[in-house]
């Protein structure tokens, strides 16, 4: 019989994340069950999102690629029943003019 520890057994789940991307916005919702708000912090650069969350026992980071880059400034968030809901305006693209030569 095969001994396992009680760490390998009671293996916190990880964090599920999803991110949605609409017309104007990225939305990106994760799943931090157990983490009171003011444990959350979020930052964005460019197409980088950084989510970090630590308390007193455990501690939880992760960084995404979002698909398009965001204005940091529009980002918008809500935390409910363990999910964190973030909304940011898309940046606009510039468009390259080509020329042919």
């Amino acid at each position: 019989m095969q001994k396992v520890s009680a760490e390998k057994r009671f293996r916190e789940p990880k964090h599920l994340v999803d991110i949605l991307e609409r017309t104007d916005e990225i939305i990106v919702v994760a799943d931090f069950a157990g983490f009171k708000r003011e444990d959350l912090k979020v930052r964005v650069k460019g197409e980088a999102l950084t989510l970090a969350a630590q308390a007193s026992d455990r501690k939880y980071r992760k960084s995404l690629n979002l698909p398009k880059r965001v204005i940091p400034s529009t980002m918008r968030t809500t935390y409910k029943n363990g999910v964190l809901e973030i909304r940011m305006k898309k940046a606009e693209e510039k468009s390259i003019d080509k020329i042919a030569g």
